[in-house]
């Protein structure tokens, strides 16, 4: 007989904070941008720079889960994984996958990206991103056709990543939803608990992050928003 699963603490709240807060601010800068609302637009874009910096942070230093060197492995490990999908009797991953985490890394550069690329974007009418002035012309129309762009690859990796997580649930019967908003799993007896970071650690490296891009957002020209 299957002996009873236990259940682990696997992730923290803030990957949890960060993952839930990129959720509801990407449609959120959707549709304020939509609609013209172009000072909530800033400011949800502001925020979503402020969590990516974080969450980089985060992944250098913080809980075990929370690691790029703990889910980052290489494309043969990802394919095995593909290949384990299909499987009810595979055991689980602890954390990220091996194909789930180059999904995090892609989706933390494209909004890397966007958000560093609105800083210098200009619409040339009535909003132009605070470093829209420091660097020539030319320059600024770039950032602000990759802005426009990036978006919609973003949008893309954003599908792709729901549609592997109902796969998941519908093919190998696993629930990733669950964990990401409890910070909890079942794992079979035995399985180490994942280490937790630093609370402390991870209220200064926000901070730290929030300050860099407020102070950022105050570079802005005289007489623009």
């Amino acid at each position: 007989m299957a002996k009873a699963k236990v259940e682990l603490k696997v992730w923290d709240p803030w990957v949890r904070l960060t993952h839930w807060g990129v959720a509801a601010l990407l449609p959120l800068s959707w549709w304020s941008a939509e609609t013209g609302r172009f000072d909530l637009h800033v400011l949800s874009g502001y925020a979503m720079l402020t969590l990516v910096v974080f969450r980089v942070a985060w992944g250098l230093v913080g809980s075990e889960t929370a690691r790029f060197a703990r889910f980052v492995k290489g494309p043969a490990a990802a394919w095995r994984h593909f290949g384990q999908l299909w499987r009810r009797d595979a055991p689980p991953a602890i954390g990220h996958n091996a194909a789930g985490g180059w999904m995090v890394v892609v989706l933390l550069a494209l909004l890397l990206v966007q958000g560093t690329s609105g800083l210098f974007a200009d619409d040339l009418i009535l909003n132009r991103g605070p470093l829209a002035r420091r660097v020539e012309e030319a320059w600024s129309s770039f950032a602000t056709s990759i802005h426009l762009r990036v978006f919609w690859v973003v949008l893309g990796c954003a599908v792709l990543h729901v549609l592997a997580v109902l796969a998941y649930r519908l093919l190998a019967g696993r629930n990733l939803v669950g964990p990401m908003l409890t910070g909890r799993m079942r794992a079979p007896p035995g399985t180490p608990t994942p280490r937790q970071g630093s609370h402390g650690l991870a209220i200064a490296l926000l901070g730290g992050a929030t300050a860099l891009v407020w102070w950022i957002s105050t570079l802005r020209p005289p007489g623009f928003f």
